[in-house]
């Protein structure tokens, strides 16, 4: 076993991480999940972490959170955070913008809403500030082509819901294969948010209580790399197989390529289109992808 990870694997989960702590099942409070995410900033594993997800309306609380690390010069680098917009959108706009102007050593440079309908797309659209990518949640239980050609029509990006802590809110792989087809169709640069904490399909328990119910839940390689192929214009059907896939055995990863049964993409064109197109998935955990890829002999350290 090495100790580098392999340059497919690299580029597959680099920054692939939006840490959303303060959200079920773990739902830490904000100074437990500030310092969760300070934390994971200076470990080992920190290539693999993204944004700090909060919501808008709690941008009041996160700065008196992060303050004693601030006075204590323990923040680092920038931090980058993604606001979720609630329903009175203009409110929300307004707090993310007052936080930006009064603030050097943090940003939001993301914000994630949701829509239901082509007029509600259009709304957002109008309204969400420019400058920064801006994530619309679509529902994805029924065909999500025309949200998503209406997103993409308005320069926004996707975003759709990939588990939660009840079996009703896992879509199927279908479902999502269908939305990953619908994003390369229309050259849509997406994320996914919860559901997402293991690396390969399999059936795990919905929440941290002892006696959690259980489902079979997708996991972030499986989605992941679907989207990859999704993008290199894979067919509908391949992409369902491919989230469908159970366990690890039929993936692969050297310093080339990632390969999944006779499948292979290149290192090369997995940081491409993580670049511009699967962007990233929110997670209330950053270190159990991280450990559960080390429990199966996929050693992370870069």
């Amino acid at each position: 076993m090495t100790d580098k990870v392999p340059g497919a694997l690299h580029a597959l989960l680099n920054e692939i991480v939006d840490y959303a702590g303060l959200f079920p099942p773990a739902g830490l409070s904000m100074p437990d999940a500030v310092h969760e995410y300070a934390s994971h900033r200076s470990g080992n594993e920190r290539w693999m972490l993204g944004r700090f997800v909060v919501p808008a309306s709690r941008l009041d609380e996160f700065i008196a959170a992060i303050a004693p690390l601030d006075r204590a010069g323990q923040l680092g680098s920038r931090w980058k955070l993604s606001a979720l917009v609630g329903p009175d959108t203009e409110r929300d706009i307004a707090r993310v913008a007052q936080f930006n102007d009064g603030r050097d050593g943090s940003v939001v440079d993301a914000v994630e809403a949701r829509a239901a309908s082509v007029a509600g797309v259009e709304g957002l659209a109008s309204a969400l500030p420019k400058g920064m990518h801006a994530y619309v949640e679509l529902p994805i239980t029924d065909d999500p082509e025309p949200l998503v050609a209406a997103v993409a029509a308005a320069g926004l990006r996707g975003k759709a819901r990939t588990g939660g802590v009840t079996r009703n809110l896992v879509p199927t792989p279908a479902a999502v294969a269908r939305f990953l087809a619908a994003c390369a169709r229309h050259d849509l640069p997406f994320k996914c948010t919860a559901g997402l904490h293991h690396p390969f399909r399999a059936e795990y328990p919905l929440t941290y209580e002892p006696e959690s119910a259980r489902a079979t839940l997708l996991g972030f390689i499986n989605v992941f790399m679907a989207a990859i192929l999704a993008h290199e214009k894979a067919p509908e059907g391949l992409l369902r197989d491919l989230l469908e896939e159970p366990g690890s055995t039929a993936f692969r990863f050297d310093d080339d390529a990632a390969h999944w049964r006779e499948h292979a993409v290149s290192t090369a064109t997995i940081a491409q289109v993580r670049a511009t197109f699967a962007i990233a998935f929110g997670s209330c955990s950053f270190r159990e992808p991280v450990d559960e890829m080390h429990l199966r002999g996929r050693p992370l350290r870069a």
